[in-house]
């Protein structure tokens, strides 16, 4: 690995580093319900949730009731998105008429996003109408990664708890993990990924004609709102068939930084989470030290492979 290379990653490592404890303190008070510098905003909009669900915020849930919540609401969350996917040709915000997707891919794409493991073997932008990026896609990167986050919120909870039978509110974590965390970020750096270049639109796509003299159609939509939180959620899935690799998600250097920084926040700021929680941050910093090693092990082997090149391209 060059120089230039290591330096770039040490870089990238401090300022994870840096954000990590802040943003891990600030999801623990969110996690607890105390007040953060966007209750005032946000306070009213999560008890009229609560109020529209029958949500009791103070009542906590046994390990298996919290369990049966997760798989309710992951049930439901692939029948709606199984449905969107197979109505697609009837629903609006579909300028190019994308017909209703085949019953085998939607029940995978369904499965493979409501597990926030978001597998794509179809190409989004000539499949998906911006409805179903939109309220089907999109809302699943939400929420299948706020399940994810609570989950491992009942998983730390179990850990400090040592005699409680109650491990939390399924509703009241995905609630707040949604509201105070995953969209408040997304909202701000959405607006940055559009300011770099990123379209967000919902305009039919543009019919350009190259130097070559030949028809070119370039896709576009909502594509930046889906962006962040593809990264933020760690999920796959983009707006377009190569993902980030493509300009329209990805066009400088900048976003490249934004987005590779948010894949890594959520994940390194839980690390903090476990640690204050269990009332020993040192145990979140050794959790974030083993999980750096393997992020080293990793780059490296895989920045080596890269730069070895591809033989048959040299040839």
């Amino acid at each position: 690995m060059t120089v230039n290379g290591w330096v770039q990653i040490a870089l990238f490592s401090v300022i994870v580093i840096l954000i990590t404890r802040p943003l891990g303190g600030y999801m623990t008070r969110v996690f607890a319900g105390e007040r953060t510098f966007l209750s005032p905003v946000l306070r009213p909009v999560e008890r009229a949730i609560y109020w529209c669900c029958g949500v009791d915020e103070k009542e906590e849930q046994h390990w298996l009731t919290y369990a049966l919540a997760v798989l309710f609401f992951s049930i439901v969350g692939f029948l709606s998105l199984y449905a969107l996917q197979r109505l697609q040709w009837y629903l609006p915000f579909n300028p190019q008429t994308q017909t209703g997707v085949e019953q085998g891919l939607a029940f995978n794409t369904a499965v493979s996003f409501v597990t926030n493991t978001n597998w794509q073997s179809y190409v989004p932008e000539t499949t998906m109408g911006y409805l179903v990026q939109m309220a089907g896609l999109t809302v699943h990167n939400f929420v299948s990664a706020a399940t994810g986050i609570a989950m491992a919120l009942a998983l730390i909870r179990g850990f400090s708890r040592r005699e409680a039978k109650a491990i939390g509110n399924f509703w009241v974590d995905l609630t707040r993990t949604t509201l105070y965390v995953l969209l408040p970020i997304s909202v701000v750096l959405t607006l940055v990924l559009v300011w770099q270049g990123v379209p967000q639109n919902l305009g039919a796509y543009v019919d350009a004609t190259t130097l070559e003299g030949a028809t070119q159609t370039i896709a576009q939509g909502p594509v930046a709102s889906q962006e962040v939180i593809k990264e933020l959620g760690t999920n796959g899935g983009g707006f377009f068939n190569t993902n980030s690799a493509h300009p329209y998600e990805n066009p400088t250097p900048l976003s490249n930084f934004i987005e590779l920084l948010a894949i890594f926040a959520i994940g390194a700021g839980l690390t903090n989470v476990l640690g204050r929680m269990v009332k020993d941050e040192r145990q979140g910093w050794a959790l974030f030290a083993a999980m750096g090693l393997l992020f080293l092990a990793g780059v490296t082997t895989a920045y080596w492979s890269e730069v070895q090149g591809n033989p048959a391209f040299a040839a």
